[in-house]
Formats: C-alpha cells, structure tokens, sequence
C-alpha cells in the first residue's frame, strides 16, 4: 500500500525514486530509515511504499521525474538584507501572485524568490515572497487592501 504521509514527505522534500528503488534528493541518496524517522514509521512501510511506487506506471512517472525546488531564503532574509512576505489567500481565487508582484513592482521591489504551497498537499497553504530590502509602509498597506488575502506577515 502506498502511505499517503510517506508521499507527502517525498513530494515536500523532491525526493525521487531510482529503477533500482533507492531514494534521492537531487544527487543525494537517503536511506529509507532516514525517511522513516521523518513520518514516524518503520523503515520497512517506506520500503513497501517505494516498491509499490515502482510498480505503478503513473506513480513511478511522476517519482522518477520530480526534483527539489532549491534552499528557501526565508530563514536568512535578514542576513542577505531582504524581507520576506507570507501570504495566506484564498488557493482557489486566481491572480494572488499576479496582484501581489505588481504592487511590489510600482513600489520598486525586485522579487527574488516566490514560493507557494501546493493546497491540495498542505492544510494551511501560503506564498512566501521574498523581496529585496525592506517593504514600506504604502506597500504592505496596498498588500492588505487586497480582497484575496486572508493574512499578510512580514519577515525581516
């Protein structure tokens, strides 16, 4: 049976799997106790959960293809000199990142990083911009302002 916790963790972390059922990120071989300890499971249930993966055509596609996003600035915004805005919205109202990058643009703020959770993986899904400098006060006011957010936080 393929456990949904263990996909999960896969997607969230691009993690594929090779023909010879090893775990990778990017380059970087992960051994399925490493996994486990993340979801809380035997390393035999990740085991099972790659071997089932294989073995479906449509699974497999997709788990031999996916590859990591890259390292988040969002935890070092401050030491480069950017903020960093998290952006709860509506996932399903189209043009959250369309309106948001074009108040950051008339306010001169170059975005050097968006990323967005996927809502049918994450409960709570939210955009992350991050900017460079700091956002002023006209900016964050015309963000909130903005009918498809639920809440805005600001990360310096």
């Amino acid at each position: 049976m393929v456990r949904p916790d263990i996909v999960r963790k896969m997607i969230q972390c691009g993690m594929r799997i090779s023909d010879d059922l090893k775990i990778y990120v990017d380059d970087v071989e992960v051994d399925y106790t490493a996994v486990a300890r993340a979801v809380d499971v035997d390393r035999r249930v990740v085991k099972q959960t790659v071997e089932q993966i294989k073995k479906s055509r449509y699974l497999y596609s997709l788990f031999s293809n996916i590859s990591p996003l890259g390292a988040s600035l969002v935890n070092v915004v401050s030491e480069l000199g950017y903020s960093a805005i998290v952006i709860e919205a509506d996932p399903k109202s189209p043009g959250v990142m369309a309106a948001v990058a074009e108040i950051l643009s008339r306010h001169g703020m170059v975005v050097r990083q968006a990323l967005a959770d996927d809502p049918e993986m994450v409960s709570d899904a939210k955009m992350t911009l991050v900017v460079e400098g700091r956002l002023s006060g006209p900016a964050i006011e015309e963000l909130n302002r903005l009918k498809m957010v639920k809440s805005l936080k600001i990360v310096k």
